[in-house]
C-alpha cells in the first residue's frame, strides 16, 4: 500500500523533512477557507501531536485555534517544525481538490509542496513566508456560562440577529440560554434544557455579529457547538470532531448605554 512502511518513506521522500498525508482533503480545505476570512498569514506548527495553528486577526479582536491531531493523517512523519504560509495561496490550492481527493504535504528548500491525488496527480509549490507575529497560544479563560447545542440552531439564531442589528447578546436567564439583538427592531431566541446543555446561572455579554457570522461558517463542520462566556467577557466558540478541533475567541462589545 502507498506510503505504508517507514523505509518506503525514506526512499521516496527525503525523510529529513515533513511528510503528511490526508486521505480526505476536504477537512483541511474547509477549515482554511473559514479562517482565511480572519487572518491572511499564519504560522503552521507540526509536532508529534499533530498540526496546529493559532492566530489573531489584524484588529486584535478575534483569535482562532486549529488542531488536527496526528491520528487525522494516514501518514504523519515530522519532527517539530514551524512554517509560515499565505492563507490566500493555501486556500486557492486546496480549492482545487474535491471531496474524494487525498492530499500530501511536505516542506522542501523553502517551499511547501502540496500534491492533490484524485484521477490525476497535481503538484503545487507554495513559497514559505516569514510571519513576523510571535507564536501565539490559546489564552487561559474561566467562564461562568457554558452551553452546548446543535450548530444549526445556533447559526439560525445568529442569522436572525443579523437581520436587526450589528451585535447580539448571549445570556442565561432562568435556566434558558438567550440570544437577542436590539435596535429599532429586535429579535430573541430562547433555548431550554431540552434544546441545549446549559451550565451556569448568571452571565451576559454582547458580541459583534460580523465576527459571529464568520465563525458560524464552522457550523457546517460539526453537529454541535460549545459556547462559553461570562459577564462582559470574551466569548469562546468550540467545534470538535474526531479529525479536528476548531476554536474561536472573541472580545466582547462593550458600549455605553
Amino acid at each position: 500500500m502507498l506510503f505504508q512502511h517507514n523505509n518506503l518513506f525514506k526512499l521516496l521522500w527525503n525523510f529529513n523533512w515533513m511528510l503528511l498525508k490526508l486521505d480526505n482533503s476536504k477537512i483541511l480545505s474547509d477549515i482554511v477557507a473559514i479562517i482565511s476570512e480572519l487572518v491572511s498569514e499564519v504560522k503552521i506548527k507540526v509536532d508529534k501531536l499533530g498540526l496546529s495553528i493559532v492566530a489573531i486577526d489584524p484588529a486584535n479582536v478575534a483569535l482562532v485555534s486549529v488542531k488536527l491531531p496526528s491520528s487525522s493523517f494516514s501518514v504523519f512523519e515530522s519532527e517539530e517544525e514551524i512554517i509560515g504560509v499565505s492563507l490566500d495561496s493555501l486556500r486557492s490550492v486546496l480549492r482545487r481538490s474535491s471531496a474524494g481527493s487525498s492530499l500530501i504535504m511536505k516542506t522542501d528548500e523553502g517551499v511547501l509542496r502540496i500534491e492533490i491525488h484524485d484521477k490525476i496527480k497535481r503538484v503545487f509549490n507554495l513559497a514559505l513566508i516569514n510571519v513576523e507575529a510571535e507564536e501565539k497560544s490559546m489564552p487561559v479563560l474561566e467562564f461562568s456560562c457554558k452551553v452546548e447545542m446543535n450548530s444549526s440552531d445556533f447559526l439560525d439564531s445568529i442569522e436572525d440577529c443579523s437581520v436587526v442589528g450589528d451585535a447580539c447578546s448571549f445570556s442565561i436567564q432562568e435556566g434558558r440560554f438567550v440570544v437577542e439583538a436590539k435596535g429599532l427592531n429586535s429579535t430573541r431566541s430562547e433555548f431550554s434544557g431540552d434544546e441545549a446543555k446549559i451550565e451556569g446561572t448568571l452571565g451576559k455579554a454582547r458580541y459583534s455579529l460580523e465576527y459571529l457570522q464568520k465563525f458560524g461558517k464552522a457550523c457546517k463542520l460539526s453537529d454541535k457547538v460549545r459556547i462559553s462566556f461570562s459577564d462582559d467577557y470574551p466569548l469562546k466558540l468550540g467545534f470538535k470532531e474526531n479529525h479536528f478541533e476548531l476554536d474561536f475567541v472573541l472580545a466582547p462589545r462593550v458600549e455605553a448605554e
